[in-house]
């Protein structure tokens, strides 16, 4: 898992966080186990646990370096989490240290109504689950196992019941692209605090089937951006950060001088910076291993002989990912790179450069910078 940009509404002007010394959000993943066969599955996961997973001590020691580290937002994903018999603990362990605490269980019977229940007690604020068709049959196809969509409503009315915020996820790719409004309609009738839209990367076992053209994104992000706009709950995308793009075009701009507000002298958008992989964000896998994000499986250190804080803040990996002046390609020209800079993930997977440009993003920047 991993989170780009998050807002109904595009940011006009404003400060950037600083995420060169922290990450708005870090995720962990608790374990690799999962007893879901999804076809873009980035674990790559199956139903047994790995014995290399970092133990209950290890995690509370994690947990201690995020908070640490100055993150507010953590999140325990998987595989699927529901598989650590010490779940609750993590998250009580982690709302002890003043962190806020977000667990993604798949959707199948282990996560019980009861098990909800305890976590929520335990502190957990909010759980998301994955949705990526607003009926059975599709869902269940994509996901590999029957039921699974059933158990994932259960799932979200069982953790709104208990307290919880809800948030859901949608992977899409040319099976489910023409679904986005009833996708919408479902996530109003669930009730979720936050719809999260995930543009598949060919990674796990993710192939390029699921890879959907530049053109057909651009598409589909304008009819989020319109769903976005008179939904009743935050609408992010996960691996498409060009989202916040089409929203600042929106927001920004000037009818009558047909061009941008609030550029800079070399044409550059000004407003927040975007979170996408390795900026304002970090993934640690069930072992360990300190990546930009889930996505883009390049390891620049392990928690269990480096320090998180270190690892994040002066990397060459990371720093790299965080200075938007040095991508590459269109990317590198583009005068929303600040606030976009596209997916490094992807950029990995097409051309195995994560500085490159991002192949699923239709945007042709002008020579002079300007949008």
């Amino acid at each position: 898992m991993g989170i780009d940009t998050l807002t109904r509404h595009a940011p006009r002007s404003a400060p950037s966080l600083d995420f060169d010394h922290h990450p708005l959000l870090a995720i962990w993943e608790v374990t690799q186990a999962c007893d879901l066969a999804c076809q873009h599955c980035r674990a790559s996961a199956t139903p047994d646990r790995h014995h290399g997973e970092l133990d209950t001590d290890e995690g509370f020691a994690l947990l201690r370096a995020m908070r640490d580290l100055g993150t507010p937002v953590v999140v325990l994903t998987g595989g699927d989490p529901a598989k650590r018999d010490d779940l609750e603990a993590l998250v009580a362990h982690g709302v002890s240290l003043g962190l806020t605490m977000t667990v993604t269980p798949s959707g199948t019977p282990r996560m019980t109504d009861d098990r909800i229940r305890s976590l929520v007690r335990a502190g957990a604020t909010r759980i998301a689950v994955s949705l990526d068709a607003p009926d059975a049959e599709s869902h269940d196809a994509f996901r590999g196992v029957p039921g699974s969509f059933a158990e994932s409503l259960r799932i979200v009315r069982a953790a709104r019941e208990a307290g919880a915020q809800v948030q859901i996820n949608t992977s899409v790719g040319p099976h489910n692209r023409r679904a986005l409004a009833p996708m919408a309609a479902l996530a109003g009738e669930l009730g979720v605090s936050l719809w999260a839209v995930f543009l598949v990367v060919p990674t796990g076992r993710a192939g390029a089937s699921l890879l959907m053209r530049a053109h057909d994104v651009e598409v589909m992000l304008e009819a989020l951006a319109d769903l976005a706009a008179t939904a009743p709950f935050d609408v992010k995308t996960t691996a498409a950060p060009h989202f916040r793009r089409v929203l600042l075009q929106r927001h920004q701009r000037d009818d009558a001088r047909g061009m941008l507000r609030d550029v800079d002298e070399r044409g550059v958008v000004r407003g927040m910076r975007g979170i996408t992989d390795g900026v304002g964000i970090l993934f640690v896998s069930h072992t360990g291993e300190i990546y930009p994000s889930g996505f883009m499986p390049m390891s620049a250190g392990n928690v269990r002989t480096d320090a998180l804080a270190a690892v994040y803040r002066a990397h060459p990996l990371f720093t790299s990912l965080r200075d938007a002046d040095g991508l590459q390609g269109k990317c590198g020209r583009c005068p929303f790179r600040r606030v976009c800079g596209g997916s490094r993930a992807r950029a990995l997977a097409a051309w195995g450069d994560p500085l490159g440009e991002d192949p699923l993003c239709a945007y042709q920047p002008r020579d002079e910078g300007h949008g």
